[in-house]
């Protein structure tokens, strides 16, 4: 018999207020039909986009960066928008998606386009709103994205604590930095094993069984990934990391770093973002202060 997982690994929101646009499954209750429909429209907004990247707004002067340095590698930047955030400037060729318009969500996190990829998109490439990365990196990232094949992803593997070294139920793909396509966007939702939280919950979870194994690994974003890839033979190209971390503005590695609230809501995010880090240092320490332009 399995072990029950630490408690810190359980589902952290039983008792929080639920949220439908963070993409958790254990959130969800709203008919699929729902985001067919409105996939519909996001795939006539890219129309002839080959490589879209998407931006998530949750701050326009940081957003703007990121679209810059998307544009500077050869991919189209799309922003999306979390609605408690101010709306961002756009660069020439980016393309705006309100990816909320059908669903008034009172917040909404960049994993909830990711999972329904195959719907709108022949690949997406990702990152998290507060990573900025030199110019090099940048250029290896999309010398990655280019290279996928359809079916494949890229990713980043989540560095392993001492404490789950030994359990492959805690283990996950990083949404840090990534690539998805069609074809694996389309096998991991048809596996219920994609990027969103609690993927034992899935809709497509083909049976208690099944549901109650996978009930037992841990809950985050991008578990369902390393499942998808250990059980159904997923094809995960693995970024490293290393070169990522010194421009991800972030509580991690910042025993300075000032928190709003327990719940890190996203208009907090927003705050802490600036708050923390000096948009002006960050673009001058890593070499990219003419991005910061409009």
């Amino acid at each position: 018999m399995a072990l029950p997982l630490p408690a810190e690994h359980l589902v952290p929101n039983m008792i929080a207020k639920q949220r439908p646009g963070s993409g958790d499954w254990s959130d969800w209750s709203l008919p699929l039909e729902t985001v067919y429909s409105a996939a519909k429209e996001w795939e006539q907004q890219l129309q002839g986009v080959e490589k879209p990247w998407l931006c998530w707004n949750i701050s326009p002067r940081w957003c703007l960066v990121q679209q810059n340095l998307v544009r500077s590698v050869g991919w189209t930047p799309v922003v999306g928008c979390d609605p408690r955030a101010a709306a961002p400037p756009l660069v020439d060729g980016a393309i705006l998606i309100d990816f909320n318009e059908h669903f008034q969500f009172e917040e909404m996190w960049f994993h909830f386009p990711l999972e329904w990829t195959f719907l709108f998109a022949p690949r997406l490439a990702f990152w998290h709103s507060d990573l900025l990365c030199r110019y090099p990196v940048m250029q290896n990232l999309a010398e990655t994205f280019n290279g996928l094949r359809d079916g494949e992803i890229a990713a980043v593997k989540q560095r392993t604590q001492w404490r789950d070294a030994f359990s492959l139920r805690t283990r996950r793909y990083w949404e840090l930095a990534g690539c998805t396509t069609r074809a694996a966007s389309r096998a991991q939702f048809e596996a219920g094993a994609g990027w969103w939280r609690n993927f034992a919950l899935h809709p497509q979870c083909p049976d208690l069984n099944e549901k109650s194994k996978r009930g037992r690994y841990y809950y985050d974003h991008g578990v369902g990934v390393m499942y998808w890839k250990n059980h159904y033979k997923g094809i995960v190209r693995v970024i490293d990391a290393s070169p990522l971390d010194e421009g991800h503005c972030t509580a991690i590695g910042n025993p300075r770093y000032v928190q709003m609230s327990a719940e890190r809501t996203t208009s907090d995010k927003v705050v802490e973002l600036d708050l923390n880090y000096n948009l002006q240092e960050v673009v001058t320490r890593l070499g990219i202060s003419p991005f910061a332009l409009p």
